[in-house]
């Protein structure tokens, strides 16, 4: 069975998704079609033969125009490849009718997706999600509902948990041991304020830990910043796959609501997620890892879905204190002496189960 699993979102949804590509893939062969800034984790996903990317004008921060070429383009490749079924993945305020119209004019037969809006011919399978009980879990395990309506399953000793294929070398220089700051966001709301990360990466310092701190090309300033000449600075100069490695050896990773948060939970590494609430929580909180959560979940940006921070000040974020954070990763890490594991940890549950 050839099937087409959808994403087009940023890395980090993708790698939400991993789980439930797994899932189809248990199944027959998995090709991934998602957009350009997902495909770099789609690369590293277990279960995916092949990587279709397509920059669709109706999502995005940035929406690329309309392109009939490129719109002939994708449902040409699409029905090239013969696909017996595609399942639609999508964040839930997102809509999957828009490509579940061009795989259908691509001929693919069975179309599963999960969608509020009236689909008309558009979907064989539709699956809800607002309204029920499993409105509120998290984007993993929603992912896999989704492919458990297609009919999809994962196989038999798969937790359910965030994976990646392989990682690269870690870039040359590292401490034996060490804690990632990694203090840039796509969402600028989900973000720390650069003195607060800095001033995190002082009190690990103080506690005497080692401190990496990372970021992408655009963000090295800000990670020249927040080292201060305190940690090793690697803005910019990681790809994705050395990214993985270099969390996958850290004790903890400190991080927003961001791609690396999730990058972190697939290689494994526990988390302290400095998490603003203009997403839900329970939705996108790191999955299948011990992590700490902080940050003001009830502040006045609470599910605005704010791209910039709608409050003066940065409250739900800017009101947590670096020795809050080095408590947690003293919590978190296994070389911490006395860690309160038990009463700091809340750990995102496995395949079907709530996080």
């Amino acid at each position: 069975m050839r099937l087409l699993a959808a994403r087009l979102d940023n890395d980090g949804d993708v790698l939400l998704t991993g789980p439930a590509v797994r899932a189809l893939a248990a199944a027959g062969t998995v090709d991934l079609l998602v957009s350009p800034a997902g495909a770099g984790a789609a690369r590293l996903l277990p279960g995916v033969a092949d990587v279709l990317v397509f920059d669709p004008p109706w999502s995005g921060f940035s929406p690329a125009p309309v392109d009939p070429a490129a719109v002939d383009a994708l449902v040409a490749r699409v029905r090239a490849g013969g696909y017996d079924e595609a399942v639609v993945f999508t964040s839930f305020h997102q809509s999957p009718l828009p490509l579940a119209l061009l795989l259908r004019l691509a001929g693919v037969g069975r179309i599963s997706a999960t969608s509020e809006d009236y689909p008309g011919a558009l979907l064989d399978v539709r699956h809800r999600r607002e309204g029920t009980a499993r409105a509120d879990v998290g984007e993993a395990v929603a992912a896999l509902d989704l492919a458990a309506a297609a009919g999809f399953a994962l196989p038999d000793g798969d937790d359910g948990r965030l994976r990646v294929l392989t990682t690269s070398p870690p870039p040359p220089g590292l401490p034996d041991s060490y804690v990632v700051v990694h203090p840039g966001a796509s969402v600028p709301a989900r973000a720390p304020l650069p003195g607060q990360a800095a001033e995190v990466v002082a009190g690990l310092r103080h506690a005497g830990r080692e401190v990496v701190v990372t970021g992408g090309p655009g963000e090295r300033a800000l990670t020249a910043a927040v080292a201060g000449g305190l940690a090793v600075d690697l803005g910019g100069r990681t790809s994705l796959p050395e990214l993985a490695s270099v969390l996958a050896a850290a004790q903890a990773v400190v991080v927003g609501n961001t791609g690396p948060a999730h990058l972190a939970a697939a290689v494994g590494t526990p988390v302290v997620s400095l998490f603003a609430p203009v997403v839900p929580a329970e939705r996108w909180r790191p999955h299948g890892v011990p992590h700490v959560l902080l940050g003001d979940q009830g502040a006045p940006c609470r599910g605005t879905r704010a791209r910039e921070c709608p409050v003066p000040g940065h409250p739900c974020l800017a009101g947590v204190a670096a020795r809050e954070v080095v408590a947690a990763v003293e919590a978190l890490s296994p070389t911490a002496p006395g860690a309160g594991v038990e009463e700091a940890v809340r750990e995102s549950a496995p395949a079907g189960g709530t996080p």
